[in-house]
């Protein structure tokens, strides 16, 4: 399938908006919305319906400007962290169930610039350019304080993605560095990061992961795979085929799907064991570059950019893995940054 843009034009986030909002199958995403950030100056949360309509917008209260990551929206059964690289701080919102919509609660600050979130049980995780950091979660929130943080290896501004394993955090950084922290009983970062072992010789350039368990699929973008991460090693490579330079990837059930930022087009693989095997070299294409994927209970959402606007597609995901466009917005900024797909209805279970 063929996602063409030629024909939309470069719309503002109202017109998009007021426009798609008539087409609204409200009974289609009462309980689904697909979230992103302006990623601007002025740092806007930006919720979509499925079907592209923007429902609302919610200042952050913090700075984008960040580039090159993934993750940078994160979400838990309650919450919602979004980075804020400009303003060195991470916004939390809390899901208004009651209202169908998300509440500004907090910003929390880092160590340094933020460029990716993740949500452990009882913790707020943040990887900035120089650290990861830890942020406990209570009754009260996320607090402001870091309770563990621990020195990247390389620490150049490289800093590309945090995920949660059992017991550990593993990032990447993209000079050419995966590395895990452990965590304490509490889930606060303890001890020093390590170096994954077994990382192939043409390492070049860790991007984006997913995980799962004690597992991690991370992308090596430049050498053109995606490895398997287990124990703190590398059990698995695989390459992407045709299509050059897996960057992000998301992970549910079976399909682990990576968005290909020079060939414009996302991947399916399927993952299970130590296998990642290619099912489909392309399942869809864009106009623009992928910078961030995100896929669960049979929806996928993908943010593109192509160097004018941004674009934010959702798809319908069928048992096969196939995709079908649902929903479509341009946004008439290049930066657009981090995808989320946020179930509001309180019996799901993240």
């Amino acid at each position: 399938m063929k996602t063409i843009f030629s024909n939309i034009g470069i719309l503002s986030l109202m017109a998009v908006g007021a426009a798609a909002a008539q087409t609204v199958n409200s009974s289609a995403n009462e309980h689904t919305l697909i979230v992103t950030a302006s990623n601007t100056a002025s740092n806007q949360l930006m919720i979509y319906y499925t079907n592209g309509a923007l429902l609302k917008q919610i200042p952050t209260e913090g700075q984008g400007g960040v580039s090159g990551n993934a993750g940078g929206i994160a979400q838990n059964h309650d919450r919602l962290a979004v980075v804020n690289f400009g303003s060195a701080n991470v916004s939390v919102f809390g899901k208004d169930f009651e209202h169908a919509g998300l509440r500004f609660e907090t910003a929390v600050p880092a160590i340094a610039n933020p460029v990716s979130v993740a949500f452990g049980k009882d913790h707020l995780y943040i990887l900035t350019t120089t650290h990861v950091e830890s942020h406990r979660i209570d009754r009260h929130g996320v607090n402001a304080t870091a309770d563990g943080a621990a020195a990247l290896l390389i620490g150049d501004g490289s800093a590309a993605q945090v995920g949660t394993l059992q017991g550990q955090l593993i990032f990447s950084e993209k000079s050419n560095a995966i590395e895990t922290v452990d965590l304490d009983s509490r889930g606060a970062i303890a001890g020093t990061a390590t170096m994954v072992a077994n990382i192939p010789a043409n390492v070049n350039a860790p991007f984006g992961l997913a995980t799962r368990g004690n597992d991690a699929y991370v992308t090596i973008a430049h050498a053109n795979e995606i490895s398997l991460v287990r124990n703190d090693a590398v059990v698995t490579v695989t390459g992407s085929g045709t299509q050059q330079a897996p960057c992000w990837v998301t992970l549910d059930g079976a399909f682990l799907f990576s968005a290909n930022s020079p060939s414009q087009s996302v991947s399916r693989y399927a993952a299970y064991g130590e296998k990642i095997i290619q099912d489909a070299a392309v399942v869809t294409t864009f106009n623009g570059n992928p910078t961030d994927i995100t896929y669960r209970a049979g929806l996928a959402a993908v943010v593109d950019g192509d160097g004018t606007v941004s674009h934010v597609s959702v798809f319908d995901v069928d048992s096969s893995g196939n995709f079908t466009l649902k929903g479509l917005a341009s946004i008439n900024n290049a930066a657009t940054n981090g995808i989320a797909i946020v179930r509001l209805d309180e019996s799901i279970d993240y």
